[in-house]
C-alpha cells in the first residue's frame, strides 16, 4: 500500500505589500502530516501552526452589513460558518467567500490611497454571515503572501 497524498486545504490571504498596499491572493496550506492529535488518538490529517496566544470570537454579519474600509486589528484566521461574505482590498480585488472557506486577515500597515485604508467588507445575499475568527497576538508582516503554506 503506497502513502497517502497529504491533503492541501485553500486559504485567501489578505495581506499589505511593501508600498502599503493590502491585497489577496489563493493559497495552500501543505505541510500536513497524518500522526495522531496526541499518542491516545487515531491519525490524522494536521497542519499545525506555529505557538502564537490567540482570541476566539464568534461573529454574525447581520444582512446588508458593510464593514466600510479598516484594517484586520490583527493577524486572524476566518473561518465562514454559514452565509456568504465579501473581501474587498485596496488593488481593487474583491472575493467572496462561504461555508467553510478560509482566510488570513494579515492587512496592517497599510498606507491610505484615495480613501481607501485596509480593506473593505460586507455579507452577500438574504442571510447573516455566521464565522469563527481566531485573532492571533503576534506581528504582522509585510510583503509575505502566503507565508502559511
Amino acid at each position: 500500500m503506497s502513502e497517502p497524498t497529504p491533503p492541501k486545504m485553500p486559504y485567501w490571504h489578505v495581506y499589505t505589500d511593501a508600498e502599503g498596499v493590502s491585497r489577496q491572493e489563493l493559497f495552500h496550506l501543505e505541510h500536513f502530516k497524518f500522526e495522531g492529535i496526541n499518542p491516545e488518538t487515531a491519525p490524522q490529517w494536521n497542519d499545525k501552526m506555529d505557538p502564537a496566544q490567540s482570541v476566539v470570537t464568534f461573529t454574525v454579519l447581520p444582512v446588508g452589513w458593510v464593514g466600510e474600509w479598516h484594517e484586520n486589528p490583527r493577524p486572524q484566521w476566518i473561518a465562514i460558518l454559514s452565509g456568504r461574505w465579501f473581501v474587498e482590498t485596496m488593488d481593487g480585488h474583491r472575493v467572496e467567500m462561504g461555508p467553510g472557506e478560509l482566510m488570513m486577515g494579515e492587512d496592517q500597515n497599510t498606507k491610505e490611497r484615495d480613501g481607501k485604508k485596509g480593506h473593505l467588507s460586507g455579507t452577500v445575499g438574504d442571510a447573516p454571515c455566521t464565522m469563527i475568527v481566531t485573532g492571533l497576538q503576534v506581528e504582522p508582516t509585510v510583503n509575505r503572501p502566503g507565508r502559511f503554506k
